[in-house]
């Protein structure tokens, strides 16, 4: 889950790090209020910042300075139902202004290709942090951290010594970054990036401006992270999947996909995506998987069931491919699943399922279904053909 900038920055707080004030509004008359308070901590000055999950909001003017109330009320009337690459604007966040002498740039991630984690850290923030990586990779230093370790007082040094500040401000932003690991490790990240962290005039090291992604497998580690998920963006669909528990993701296509196991799943994504370049659908287009569905390994008839309705509540949906090889889970289990499911339906279901059944219990999974003899309901013997049906009766539609 990506975090918000004003999300990042409270638990940036929670955990040491030194931030500015900052105050969320949705209205530019909470905007103004939250200007006057402030606003009064900075001589009058505050920023008005767009808060949206991606990049570039300053170049699409998603961040405007104020140097009065009147003035941050107006930026936030401008700012509010923004587009920012296709996010739409609902918040802003009122931020202190702060005097500026340098500018850095910080973050540590989950390194997956080396099984580790890794540091990276710049002198020359305030920009895209993928563009100094392309045209200066020098300036970029990268630091391996050692998951068992973290970034204590003898890594931190290694990386800003790494990065090249000067002794003086190196020993000031060394303890900054011991306190953003605490956030990393603390709270289940992904990602903790600061761009930029920046000195002031007055010399204090401060995270002006912060991204936070956490690591949803922890989140029974951390019940609060709850209430920090973007409800009202979020695709209903993939909501109503969580809350049964289902591993669900919605994709851009017309063929709804269900399988037993990660592995399944995605390979049956890749067989219906090149069986549908053999088809066309009315508006000249491939059929193409609708979602990502895996039921998991000992999937009962009810998990089957709670997978086909939220699958053939899509609307994109035309056809859908249930792939299932038997081994933890019967396959005579999702026979009765998708029974059940079809008969609770009744004549809500109208789209064609095609199911390939193999392994544990198959007879008796497919006997289910040819003694249910639904219409909707072709059964096919291998993945391939499987697959070559279920494009086919989407491109129909």
């Amino acid at each position: 889950m990506d975090l918000f900038e004003y999300q990042a920055r409270d638990m940036f707080e929670a955990h040491g790090v030194p931030v500015l004030a900052g105050k969320i509004a949705t209205t530019p008359q909470d905007a103004r209020a939250a200007a006057e308070e402030i606003g009064a901590l900075s001589g009058g000055v505050s920023v008005v910042k767009a808060q949206v999950k991606t990049g570039g909001r300053g170049k699409a003017g998603g961040v405007k300075v104020a140097k009065s109330a009147d003035e941050a009320q107006q930026h936030a009337e401008q700012i509010l139902g923004m587009d920012i690459k296709g996010h739409t604007v609902g918040t802003v966040m009122i931020a202190q202004g702060a005097q500026i002498a340098e500018e850095y740039y910080f973050s540590v991630l989950l390194d997956r290709a080396n099984r580790s984690y890794l540091a990276m850290c710049s002198r020359e923030g305030g920009m895209e942090i993928e563009q100094l990586a392309v045209e200066r990779p020098e300036a970029l230093a990268r630091i391996p951290v050692d998951p068992n370790v973290g970034i204590d007082q003898a890594k931190a040094e290694e990386i800003v010594a790494a990065a090249k500040f000067d002794p003086e401000t190196a020993a000031k932003v060394a303890p900054v970054l011991i306190k953003l690991w605490d956030v990393y490790a603390g709270e289940d990240a992904t990602l903790v990036e600061v761009n930029p962290l920046v000195k002031t005039t007055d010399g204090q090291i401060v995270a002006l401006d912060g991204k936070v992604s956490l690591d949803a497998n922890a989140d029974f580690r951390h019940p609060d992270h709850a209430a920090l998920e973007d409800v009202a963006a979020a695709d209903p669909l993939e909501a109503a999947a969580k809350e049964k528990g289902l591993n669900y993701v919605k994709l851009d296509g017309d063929v709804g996909i269900i399988g037993n196991g990660a592995g399944l799943v995605m390979s049956t994504l890749d067989v219906v995506a090149y069986a549908g370049e053999e088809f066309t659908n009315p508006a000249g287009e491939h059929p193409k998987p609708a979602n990502f569905l895996d039921i998991g390994g000992g999937a009962s008839a009810e998990v089957m069931t709670n997978g086909l309705n939220i699958i053939l509540g899509d609307e994109q949906v035309k056809s859908v491919f249930v792939n299932v090889f038997g081994g933890i889970t019967a396959c005579d289990e999702v026979a009765k699943g998708i029974v059940g499911a079809l008969d609770a339906l009744g004549d809500g279901a109208t789209k064609p399922l095609v199911v390939r059944l193999d392994g544990n219990a198959v007879d008796e999974g497919r006997a289910i279904l040819a003694e249910r003899n639904h219409p909707l309901v072709t059964i096919e013997a291998t993945m391939d053909g499987a697959a070559a049906k279920a494009a086919e009766l989407a491109a129909a539609k």
